[in-house]
């Protein structure tokens, strides 16, 4: 049996705590059997709201960062329109949700009222197995970025990060079925030392 989980990716002009929007969604079907990995949705949205500020300080970053132009999300579907056809997304992934920092991208789309059957965090997955030097003060390895994860399962094909939902999405993914595979080498691993 196939076993087919969401990998949602956003992008945003901010925080939500400090009143940033959606701006783009991108969400991809991942085969945990076989690494396959399919687009499911893909849009540039405009919530209520948008306008010349979020294009600025301390909002824009996705602007300075990415290719995305906020002429193309003035343009954009409104978000109440493709809010439905995010929600068949997730319905039909009964095993559920992830993404990679689940926690700001999830909380994002259920403060929109969507309904998702989370999945643990893709991030939080990859932490122990990255192993980064901890952040000063913790004791814990740091978080990876996508980045630095991507860079260790895949340490023979670069990849910059291009700060887009579905490209995003796609690679996130694929970083998910890595962990997925490292996790069965060590059960593997342990079987074969008893």
């Amino acid at each position: 049996m196939n076993k087919l989980v969401a990998v949602v990716d956003i992008e945003t002009t901010g925080f939500q705590n400090q009143g940033g929007l959606i701006v783009e969604v991108g969400i991809v079907g991942l085969n945990l059997s076989t690494g396959e990995v399919v687009e499911e949705f893909s849009s540039l949205v405009k919530e209520k709201g948008f306008g010349e500020k979020h294009t600025k300080q301390p909002y824009g970053w996705i602007f300075q960062n990415s290719t995305l132009k906020p002429e193309e999300v003035d343009n954009a579907p409104l978000w109440e329109s493709v809010k439905p056809a995010i929600q068949k997304v997730f319905d039909k992934y009964p095993l559920g949700a992830t993404a990679y920092n689940k926690r700001f991208d999830f909380g994002f789309l259920k403060s929109r009222g969507l309904k998702i059957k989370e999945l643990n965090c893709i991030m939080l997955k990859a932490t122990p197995i990255v192993n980064l030097p901890s952040n000063r003060g913790f004791s814990t390895p740091k978080w990876p970025t996508v980045e630095e994860a991507w860079a260790y399962f895949f340490p023979s094909r670069p990849y910059q990060e291009a700060h887009r939902a579905l490209d995003d999405a796609v690679h996130e993914a694929q970083i998910a079925y890595a962990i997925k595979l490292n996790e069965k080498n060590k059960v593997l691993q342990e079987n074969a030392q008893q």
